[in-house]
């Protein structure tokens, strides 16, 4: 027998044709329903008595507040900073637990911190994915050209091997000797003098 094909259903939804985006910044959305559903829920991920109406409104009130300081400018990180508060009430919230346990109970605060560690984490993590999508995680490389006019020759050298790979690593002086061989011109020897020079074997050959 085959089974009997149930009704489908259909659902109706109605958008505001004309969003006001009064809560966005909370939400990071022009739908103020978006808004207020996502600070609902962060108010029911506090770790708090739920029960107990005063506290509830206090912790929501002072976590709103921290929200409206981020403003989110998009529902993206609307997301991201309503699981930072979550995260970051559950790490301090393990860390408080934690320490509260009783030195003889060893494993129970050790859990607890643990869990409090990974919390911390997650918010770290969720900061630096908040930072990026607002573009400032983007590196910024700059580039500045040196005429030649106001370069010796060494430092010519120098550079040409650190930008082009003209010398070897280990070969390219550091900016100490260069600054150094730079500003003190090298000595000329005087043919004449050579002779008194001391040679290779050790000894000094005479006039």
């Amino acid at each position: 027998m085959k089974a009997p094909k149930k009704d489908s259903q259909t659902m109706a939804i109605a958008l505001d044709p004309n969003p006001k985006g009064k809560f966005k910044r909370l939400g990071g959305s022009l739908a103020d329903d978006w808004n207020m559903r996502l600070v609902n829920l962060v108010a029911g991920a506090l770790p708090i008595d739920q029960s107990n109406s005063e506290e509830n409104n206090k912790a929501s009130t002072a976590v709103f507040g921290a929200m409206v300081d981020i403003a989110p400018t998009d529902p993206i990180e609307g997301i991201l900073v309503a699981q930072l508060m979550a995260a970051n009430e559950a790490a301090l919230s393990m860390y408080r637990r934690g320490w509260a346990q009783p030195s003889e109970y060893f494993e129970a605060r050790t859990k607890y911190l643990a869990l409090a560690d990974k919390a911390s984490r997650t918010v770290a993590l969720l900061t630096e994915r908040l930072d990026h999508h607002r573009g400032r995680g983007q590196q910024q490389i700059t580039v500045k050209h040196v005429t030649t006019n106001n370069v010796t020759a060494d430092q010519a050298i120098i550079a040409d091997s650190v930008t082009t790979g003209g010398a070897a690593r280990g070969n390219v002086a550091s900016p100490a000797l260069l600054a150094a061989s730079s500003e003190v011109p090298r000595p000329i020897l005087d043919e004449a003098r050579l002779p008194d020079l001391v040679g290779v074997g050790g000894g000094t050959k005479t006039k």
